[in-house]
């Protein structure tokens, strides 16, 4: 493969989902975004969904303002307000490493990616550790479709996903007692469920880089820190290292990490979360209300450690 030769992937709005979706949502961003509840949206997206995931949803889409102002990305920052300062984050050519026991690296270009995968449109709930949410529509694929075509060994029991390490672009990784770069780690079951999504964006629109550009990992049912943003690599293995969170501190950060009301942070209770787009607080639900598709991933619910 030459690499020299690959071009920036500059996505076009209807290449992030069809053109009369995008055309209906743009109508419905410039109109309605207020007042539409996300429940109503099934209908929207119908076509581009096997199963209906939203039912669970019964409160409004979050504004494209408040998902793409209020962030975690600690590689940048630790207040909400650090979409400044990803700007600086370069996502031109962006190459994704493919790593395997006893194999040779490979590389592939997210423009690649694409040209291999339909993108659809997903509305998820998207549950922060911190007790805040919010209703996202995301755009791209799902997880299972781009580990058919990476084609992992048959023994694989974990995928690991890791973001840049760029302390000239990312000032919070001139902290070099962290170890960076942030990783996560999910099992292969996990990878493989339909709900785990790789988003490339957001709204009808690209990514923006405080959001995670140029791809980024979305796991619903899990608190957010799970869903690694800006994936340079990604590794299979037969055995499981700790992730970023888990290496820092591992008894407020658990390598399951599924959102349940009844087992509280050490800084936050679950049992409540805040709506950032309304400020109303709702009950948190077991596995973020989508235990109906993923509780039989993990067996006996009365053990806590597989939520933290």
């Amino acid at each position: 493969m030459n690499l020299s030769k690959k071009k920036f992937i500059n996505f076009k709005e209807d290449q992030i989902t069809k053109k009369s979706l995008f055309l209906n949502r743009r109508k419905f961003i410039l109109g309605f975004t207020g007042s539409i509840l996300a429940s109503n949206l099934s209908n929207l997206y119908a076509n581009n969904q096997k199963t209906n995931y939203n039912k669970i949803i019964k409160r409004k889409l979050t504004s494209y303002e408040n998902i793409t102002k209020y962030n975690n990305f600690f590689e940048f920052g630790t207040t909400k307000q650090i979409w400044k300062q990803a700007q600086k984050l370069n996502i031109q050519n962006w190459l994704i490493k493919i790593s395997e026991n006893n194999m040779p690296d490979r590389n592939i270009y997210l423009e690649d990616i694409i040209k291999k995968i339909d993108l659809e449109e997903r509305v998820y709930k998207f549950r922060c550790v911190e007790a805040w949410s919010m209703i996202v529509p995301w755009q791209g694929f799902e997880l299972s479709k781009l580990i058919n075509i990476l084609k992992p060994r048959l023994d694989t029991k974990y995928v690991e996903f890791q973001t840049f390490y760029r302390p000239k672009e990312a000032n919070n990784q001139k902290q070099n007692w962290y170890p960076w770069p942030y990783k996560e780690i999910i099992t292969i079951e996990e990878a493989m469920h339909p709900l785990a999504f790789i988003a490339t964006g957001v709204y009808g629109e690209p990514l923006p880089k405080q959001n995670g550009a140029p791809i980024r990992l979305v796991l619903p049912w899990k608190y957010g820190f799970k869903s690694i943003k800006s994936i340079v690599k990604i590794k299979f293995s037969n055995t499981r290292t700790k992730s970023f969170w888990e290496t820092i501190a591992p008894k407020e950060y658990g390598f399951w990490a599924n959102v349940n009301p009844k087992v509280p942070h050490r800084r936050w209770s679950q049992e409540y979360e805040k709506d950032i787009e309304s400020g109303n607080k709702y009950p948190t639900q077991l596995f973020n209300g989508y235990g109906e598709w993923v509780a039989s991933l993990y067996g006996d619910l009365n053990n806590k450690s597989i939520f933290f």
